[in-house]
């Protein structure tokens, strides 16, 4: 789908704006509701990841959120409910926001890319990473979000999700544990993505990157209750 022009990744020319249900035909219109993002998620062809996904998976929660998640992309549970973050990392994600004083149903959570990317491997569907050209592709819903919900604070977890935030490859060591400005309204809290810590085979040093990911949460909350709506 994606070719290199000067070294960057693009959308495949043959696909048009206006050949893409659910994207603004000439490239102006934008969408009234986030009822009608989710619609038009479930329809979204942006680039090839539809064709193998069983649906595309919206982002949920408060319409009015201060605070946006957002994570890389649906995992196997998420693809097959509709629903973000309800797998092992949403479960995780969960614990780690009660831990840290933080309600679901108070934040926004979406991802980054909005169909499941996976390898067989017999009968089992595994996670693979989203290319450039998928995360450029469906940059626009994610825009959408942020251009109807207008968070004070976008939380990026996982380097996929700062990458389609930033619009460039940036890494998380760099980032995290601080504000960055994302527009006149929205910034940037970057840590990690749950699944990371699901992958730490070791117990012991799991137990602490849980406690330094519950702590950004942490960090995150403090700066939006020093900063006033």
């Amino acid at each position: 789908m994606a070719h290199t022009e000067r070294g960057r990744e693009r959308i495949d020319p043959q696909i048009h704006e206006r050949d893409l249900p659910g994207t603004p035909g000439d490239g102006t219109r934008t969408l009234d509701s986030l009822d009608e993002l989710a619609d038009a998620v479930s329809h979204c062809r942006r680039c090839s990841l539809w064709k193998t996904a069983t649906q595309g998976v919206p982002g949920e929660g408060n319409p009015h959120a201060d605070m946006m998640l957002v994570g890389e992309q649906p995992g196997d549970a998420e693809d097959i409910q509709g629903r973000p973050f309800v797998g092992p990392a949403g479960a995780l994600l969960e614990r780690a926001l009660g831990d840290a004083g933080l309600d679901r149903r108070e934040l926004w959570i979406t991802n980054a890319v909005k169909h499941f990317k996976y390898e067989l491997r017999g009968r089992r569907r595994l996670h693979a990473k989203p290319s450039i050209g998928e995360i450029n592709a469906c940059h626009w819903w994610l825009a959408e979000e942020l251009r109807l919900i207008e968070p004070r604070l976008v939380v990026a977890l996982g380097a996929t999700a700062a990458r389609s935030l930033f619009r460039r490859s940036v890494t998380i060591t760099a980032l995290r544990g601080t504000a960055h400005r994302l527009n006149e309204t929205s910034s940037i809290w970057v840590t990690v993505h749950p699944s990371y810590l699901l992958r730490i085979p070791e117990e012991a040093v799991r137990r602490v990157e849980y406690t330094r990911f519950v702590q950004d949460l942490k960090d995150a909350k403090a700066w939006l209750q020093r900063r006033p709506s």
